[in-house]
């Protein structure tokens, strides 16, 4: 049984009290910015409030304990974009913070399911199952908005199904690859990673391809350690960029815009290179919530949102939320480490590469850095799905430093195999050799000529 590791005190109280400051000074800014007072905007970011107190509570009370640092850095996050999208409208704000619930919820259900190994064994086929029926209904009921077909149009909200299948990705590779220690979970695993790009190739999205293709890299090295196979996954996934930057268009003209956004700033480089112009004019303090001008960009509460927040946040604010990110990675490999299952090593380490390099191709795209993908800031950015997403990769993490029971010996005896013609026996294929004495080993030795007759004589 993995001892339970001693782990510092959590000041939930002075983190809660200080957090909650925070959020009612920018419901505050929001408020005083609107031509008449929004009851909505005030409620929202009550119930928001009153949400993580609820949360840290009766987490404490169940639990015993108050380990809840990635919860207070999801509910920061969260916090950002919750007062981006009520500087926009009423509506962006009372959605986001419905999708922040729906986020919590699907955090602790994903605590639930993997809490322990055996159970979520048996889910592994349920969920790659579901994951590719729910990716080919999107190909079925989506219709194609700004050349991509992701998006599901339910009448209250959209959904976005490629968003909710990142959870299912990682709990399909890590059970599978936990549970088979052969090549051939790796094959498996293999073929269901094909299957799901495949068809995020085919709506056309191929900023979450990337990020699904990333996974799938860091899951396998982690558990097969083979480089030759990974490099010829990596060789054919090359190939096939080649040919979509030759037949997609709009995919060639964002490359082509890469690093000459500013030659090409009225055309494909409009939005990066306006976003460069507004951050800069931010300073580091901002121009104040609501008065940027990156918010008249496409996509700002979305793709962009982390040039909307600093510029009008402030340079220190997207640091911040740069350094909670390295938080959350340097969480996942601390736990990783004295993680009681490799389930919950793989599912760590995985769910915080695929946000950071998802994080990555939404700043680096924004700043020129990397070429803009249109991939969305975790916590940050407007939207149900992504949220959910959020949230249900956190538990991942968090899970990887829960105590861990083993499950009970199987009282049943173990199987003994002996070998034809060699003195030894085979236990769970350990070969553990039969011993022999000295006298015995001397006795076979010896001819049948040479063997000592008995005392007294030969009988008569």
């Amino acid at each position: 049984m993995a001892a339970e590791r001693p782990q510092h005190r959590f000041n939930q109280i002075a983190v809660l009290f200080l957090m909650t400051v925070f959020q009612l000074l920018c419901c505050a800014c929001v408020v005083l910015r609107q031509d008449t007072l929004s009851v909505i905007t005030v409620y929202t970011f009550l119930g928001f409030v009153a949400l993580e107190w609820i949360y840290m509570a009766l987490g404490t009370v169940i639990t015993g304990h108050d380990y809840f640092e990635l919860e207070a850095i999801g509910f920061f996050l969260s916090g950002i974009g919750l007062t981006v999208c009520a500087s926009f409208n009423d509506a962006y704000a009372y959605k986001q913070l419905f999708a922040i619930v729906l986020g919590i919820v699907t955090y602790l259900l994903v605590i639930l399911l993997t809490r322990d190994v055996n159970i979520a064994g048996k889910l592994r086929y349920v969920a790659a199952i579901g994951s590719i029926l729910i990716l080919a209904a999107n190909l079925v009921l989506a219709k194609t908005i700004n050349g991509t077909l992701n998006w599901i149009d339910l009448g209250f909200f959209s959904i976005q199904p490629s968003e909710l299948v990142k959870v299912a990705f990682i709990f399909v590779g890590a059970v599978s690859l936990e549970k088979l220690l052969s090549s051939k979970s790796l094959t498996k695993y293999l073929i269901y990673c094909i299957t799901c790009i495949g068809a995020l190739f085919l709506m056309k999205d191929f900023g979450t391809a990337l990020i699904f293709f990333f996974t799938f890299i860091l899951i396998a090295f982690m558990r097969s350690g083979d480089i030759r196979t990974i490099f010829f996954v990596c060789a054919g996934a090359l190939i096939c960029a080649i040919f979509i930057f030759f037949f997609k268009q709009h995919v060639f003209e964002r490359f082509q815009a890469y690093r000459h956004v500013w030659e090409l700033m009225d055309s494909t480089g409009y939005q990066q290179a306006r976003a460069l112009i507004y951050i800069a004019s931010g300073g580091l303090f901002g121009l104040g919530i609501g008065e940027g001008h990156v918010r008249d960009i496409y996509a700002a509460s979305t793709d962009m949102v982390f040039a909307l927040i600093c510029e009008e946040f402030g340079l220190i604010l997207g640091i911040a939320i740069l350094l909670c990110f390295a938080g959350i990675a340097f969480f996942a490999i601390h736990a990783s480490k004295t993680a009681g299952s490799t389930f919950y090593t793989i599912a760590a380490v995985s769910a915080a590469g695929m946000m950071l390099f998802q994080l990555a191709l939404n700043v680096f795209g924004i700043t020129d850095i990397l070429p803009l993908t249109g991939v969305t800031l975790p916590f940050v950015s407007r939207g149900g799905s992504s949220m959910i997403c959020s949230w249900g990769l956190l538990a991942y993490i968090r899970m990887a430093s829960a105590p861990f029971t083993p499950p009970a010996a199987d009282p049943r005896p173990m199987p003994i195999s002996f070998r034809k013609n060699k003195k030894a026996r085979q236990i769970n294929n350990i070969v553990v050799k039969e011993p022999v004495s000295k006298k015995n080993e001397n006795a076979a030795k010896r001819k049948p000529s040479e063997k000592k007759a008995p005392k007294g004589g030969l009988p008569k």
